[in-house]
């Protein structure tokens, strides 16, 4: 269900270079599927079973709440399907290119493992999820273009807020467990005010490439932050949480449309 958060990067990465389809980017859209999910939300579940013991979400179509005897399972896993990706780009792309793709999957390992675990230091993690927004730089790098910078900062920024914004449903697990998370620091008003300065600041770097895509963020974001500051609790942050879900879809067809028809029309280069 999240994979939008990885592929749709790639994939837009790809398409700010003025390609529909380039064959050397086959590779990094098939790791940014299964693999480096595996990666992120493996990696996760190991080291977050005494917080997902506690979460009522997890279990269910919004998390995995895994069993210590599965953890053997899910990290071979994660090294199987990640090492041959890995081992490829490290002798057929640019220097440039894997120096970012080893950035973007060591900051999603060490936001869940110790003994950095960016995952229970304030603000640390929620400006390290700025690295979902890497795919648009690592894409026009791995196949020799020039990279959208006010996109890749804006997608960069969007990452920040969108994280904070989500963690503020699992404040009180993550209190429980004495793990002190943006949100839980900031509480539930605070984040709102956190995630909303950083979705601003995505709004006016995405305007700068397209207007519509900055109206749409603003829309989407300002309609969050707003509920949420008018009842600032977890449980509001819950009920938010499938538009916030949702919030990359809409905003990414959005990008994505107006990127292709660019293409189709002959208007991007």
């Amino acid at each position: 269900m999240l994979w939008i958060n990885t592929v749709g990067g790639g994939l837009l990465g790809m398409w700010l270079t003025g390609q529909l389809l380039d064959v050397a980017a086959i590779p990094l859209i098939l790791w940014l599927t299964l693999p480096f999910n595996l990666l992120i939300y493996g990696v996760n579940d190991i080291f977050d079973q005494d917080t997902d013991a506690l979460n009522p979400r997890k279990g269910s179509i919004e998390g995995a709440r895994i069993e210590p005897r599965e953890v053997r399972l899910i990290a071979w896993g994660v090294v199987a399907s990640n090492l041959p990706f890995l081992a490829y780009f490290a002798v057929a792309l640019p220097p440039a290119a894997i120096a970012v793709i080893a950035l973007y999957a060591g900051v999603f390992v060490c936001y869940s493992a110790p003994p950095l675990r960016f995952k229970q230091r304030p603000f640390v993690d929620s400006l390290s999820n700025a690295a979902y927004g890497l795919p648009l730089l690592f894409m026009p790098l791995a196949l020799d273009a020039q990279p959208v910078w006010p996109a890749v900062a804006g997608l960069l920024a969007w990452s920040v807020a969108k994280h904070a914004f989500d963690a503020v449903q699992d404040i009180e697990e993550d209190r429980q467990v004495g793990i002190t998370t943006t949100a839980v620091l900031l509480g539930a008003r605070g984040t709102a005010v956190w995630s909303g300065a950083w979705w601003l600041a995505s709004t006016v770097l995405f305007a700068t490439v397209s207007l519509p895509v900055a109206a749409v963020n603003l829309v989407i974001a300002g309609a969050l932050v707003v509920l949420l500051l008018r009842r600032p609790t977890p449980a509001t942050g819950h009920r938010l949480y499938p538009l916030s879900v949702a919030f990359p879809y809409i905003a990414g067809s959005v990008a994505s449309g107006i990127l292709l028809a660019a293409m189709f029309f002959g208007m991007y280069p």
